[in-house]
């Protein structure tokens, strides 16, 4: 079994900062891409950053400059870091990854619990 948890939702005013971290624990051969998702009241869930085993990197064009996916790949954990937040920010963030629980398993994608965050105009 895999475990994906998130944390550092939160409150904060527009402009505001805010870092997001998610941590994978459990029966893990390997971690692949990771990612960053969320979902706004009445809206489809959608991509925000993902970042894949070596670091490369992708974000939404409606995020991009400010906010940051970063990897510890020795922790099984991934961060978002996100600054000048927006009132259009404010979604449940869920995090997922793409693990391996063994050389001859599939990828298998497992998804967190998602954290709220809130932008206040």
């Amino acid at each position: 079994q895999v475990q994906v948890v998130e944390s550092g939702g939160g409150f904060v005013q527009t402009g505001g900062s805010l870092t997001l971290s998610c941590a994978a624990s459990g029966s893990i051969f390997g971690i692949y891409n990771l990612g960053w998702y969320r979902q706004a009241p009445g809206k489809q869930r959608e991509l925000v950053a993902t970042i894949s085993k070596g670091g490369l990197t992708e974000y939404a064009d409606s995020v991009k400059g400010r906010f940051t996916i970063s990897r510890d790949n020795g922790r099984n954990t991934v961060s978002l870091q996100m600054s000048v937040l927006k009132p259009e920010d404010t979604a449940v963030y869920y995090c997922n990854a793409g693990v391996k629980t063994s050389p001859w398993d599939a990828l298998k994608v497992y998804w967190g619990q998602g954290t709220q965050v809130t932008v206040s105009s």
